[in-house]
């Protein structure tokens, strides 16, 4: 099995490239460390790797970038992905930042791209005023079959369930943190959201604040979630992908004994991974998504 450590980056196709380098910026709050033609590279405010823009027809998520253990070569893990059916490609000095990255495809076509051996990035710096998050925090797909999509990720990169909400979304995670993927039953399979970890209830504040100056709608929350406890905005980028801002977040710091660090809003003491009843309310406080809302009252 090959254990993934973190999301590192993730990749979107856009048909608007220089709009979508404007979001992230102005926006967002990522630094442009390299331009190369129809690529863009965007970092965290530590010099992290967090997007990748490449210009395409249509708006999709085509990767997804985690590290690995050094412990584990590029040779081992191309072994064990053989094993699987799994074919795979080493590549190196294929992004800034990473000299060297294995990269294949998951059970839904997304592009896995591993990597141990990394650096720091230097970018113009997040744009003055924008959000500028702590990092990348987790990525959400709707797909067929969670319960495929569950078995893959753990069977393969070894990512452990925090959460299920009744038998349709499942959360699981790779390292302390809730969650870094998760899967919600839908007839088509596309991203749902992309989300960033903010630093504490007034970061979030200020990033609500600049939402509404740049006109950006928030679509649902501030809400504080069930599964993961995380507090959380959702918007829409240019592209119309959803995008999440979040903070605290449920984390497992022993996973020998598997339960979350407690907090006081945790309605289970100690909280340990469950399933949740889909017909009770999830959320513990909170407005329902706008959509939900609109839905309601026609």
């Amino acid at each position: 099995m090959i254990n993934v450590k973190r999301l590192g980056h993730a990749t979107f196709q856009t048909p608007d490239i220089e709009k979508q380098i404007d979001y992230f910026r102005q926006i967002v709050g990522l630094g442009l460390a390299e331009r190369d033609g129809d690529r863009a590279y965007l970092a965290s405010e530590t010099g992290q790797l967090a997007v990748v823009l490449e210009k395409a027809p249509t708006a999709q998520t085509s990767k997804l970038a985690f590290e690995v253990s050094p412990s584990i070569s590029i040779a081992d893990m191309q072994k064990f992905l053989t094993g699987l059916g799994i074919k795979s490609d080493a590549r190196t000095d294929a992004i800034p930042g990473v000299t060297t990255s294995l990269s294949f495809e998951d059970y839904k076509g997304t592009t896995i791209e591993l990597f141990s051996e990394w650096s720091f990035l230097d970018s113009n710096g997040p744009a003055a005023g924008a959000t500028v998050p702590l990092k990348l925090g987790h990525l959400a797909f709707v797909v067929p079959s969670p319960q495929e999509a569950e078995a893959w990720y753990s069977k393969v990169l070894g990512f452990r369930t925090s959460d299920w909400i009744g038998d349709y979304f499942v959360f699981m995670r790779c390292n302390p943190d809730h969650h870094t993927v998760n899967f919600i039953r839908g007839p088509n399979t596309h991203m749902h959201h992309v989300a960033f970890e903010l630093r504490d209830p007034h970061h979030l504040q200020n990033a609500c604040d600049l939402l509404g100056r740049k006109n950006y709608e928030i679509v649902w929350g501030p809400v504080r979630h069930g599964p993961g406890h995380n507090v959380a905005t959702y918007h829409r980028n240019p592209d119309e992908q959803m995008i999440e801002l979040f903070i605290e977040m449920d984390r497992i710091y022993d996973e020998e004994r598997e339960y979350f660090e407690p907090k006081p809003w945790h309605s289970d003491r100690p909280q340990k991974p469950k399933v949740w009843d889909p017909n009770e309310p999830r959320d513990k406080w909170g407005l329902p998504p706008r959509w939900v809302y609109q839905q309601q009252n026609k």
